[in-house]
């Protein structure tokens, strides 16, 4: 809601999540684990009324204008990762060496790529679980960032440089968001 000098957002805790304020720090719990990040702004104020987190920001500026939706979508995020989670699918797609991925310990583990003798290793972030099932990797996640940045090291693990992507499209990408 935005009055001329005034912008507040107000974001309502669906049932079964609680929140807690620590200065600037807001720690989200739920079901599914817990979610903390840290929204440090002298201008910004954070403030937790019941189940209701509160932003507020007086006589903004562009850059602050931006902020405050930033932090808006941030919690937004932190409450859908605690209710529903989220889930990247890549796909292995290989034309002439079989690849063969496995998870080991926390690292995905690409081995035969281009026919490569030695394996390929994508770093998988805490909180993150990922499975291999055929063709198809499922990454796994209540925080919203460390599981894009797995799937993306996934997929980035298996860059080929020198070669034209359209011939050469071996490699693990990115299928769907959920």
């Amino acid at each position: 809601m935005a009055v001329a000098g005034l912008i507040e957002y107000s974001i309502d805790l669906p049932d079964g999540l609680t929140a807690s304020l620590d200065g600037s720090v807001l720690t989200i719990k739920g079901k599914n684990g817990t979610l903390s990040r840290d929204f440090t702004h002298p201008r910004i104020h954070i403030s937790l009324e019941s189940r209701t987190i509160k932003l507020r920001l007086e006589m903004p500026v562009k850059k602050e204008k931006a902020l405050i939706g930033t932090y808006n979508a941030h919690i937004k995020n932190m409450i859908k990762g605690l209710t529903d989670g989220f889930e990247y699918h890549l796909k292995i797609v290989y034309s002439h060496f079989p690849m063969k991925v496995s998870v080991k310990g926390d690292d995905l583990v690409i081995e035969n790529f281009e026919g490569e003798k030695s394996p390929r290793k994508a770093k998988i972030l805490p909180g993150c679980k990922v499975s291999v099932k055929g063709d198809i990797v499922t990454v796994k996640g209540i925080d919203k960032e460390a599981t894009g940045q797995t799937a993306a090291n996934i997929e980035h693990a298996t860059v080929i440089k020198g070669f034209d992507r359209r011939v050469f499209q071996d490699g693990i990408y990115i299928t769907e968001k959920l």
